[in-house]
């Protein structure tokens, strides 16, 4: 009985410290494959990724802002000392340019919580190189 209850105390603190570092653990990626699909205007994911309006979001989940080479970052996004974790994806992703005011990205957001969930489960599974992981 007493392993019964260290073990779901030890759930409940796994889940509570997910919480408190700010990552949210739902979200569909299958679903967010298609809410994406109105980022792809600007942004690419994948092996042969590349910059077009919007910087490639390889590995975007974990990355500090503004670090790729390969494309020119406003001065706002480049001052903004950002960090993309599920916390700061959703708050960017629910209004770009109140996060970020000066912003490049002049994409309005996305105002479901479940939308912004999704996409960031789908940017999830892309490391730095474009590959599902």
């Amino acid at each position: 009985m007493k392993t019964g209850i260290v073990g779901v105390g030890l759930a409940l603190s796994l889940v509570a410290g997910g919480a408190l570092a700010g990552e949210k653990t739902s979200g569909n990626a299958a679903a967010g494959e298609k809410v994406f699909a109105r980022c792809a205007a600007c942004h690419q994911v994948g092996p042969a990724a590349k910059a077009g309006f919007g910087p490639v979001l390889n590995g975007v989940v974990g990355r500090k802002a503004a670090l790729s080479a390969c494309y020119a970052y406003s001065p706002a996004m480049k001052g903004a000392g950002l960090t993309w974790n599920t916390a700061t994806l959703d708050r960017y992703l629910t209004a770009p340019a109140k996060l970020v005011p000066g912003t490049k990205m002049v994409f309005p957001g996305l105002p479901e919580a479940k939308d912004r969930a999704d996409v960031i489960a789908y940017l999830r599974q892309f490391d730095a190189q474009g590959r599902k992981k």
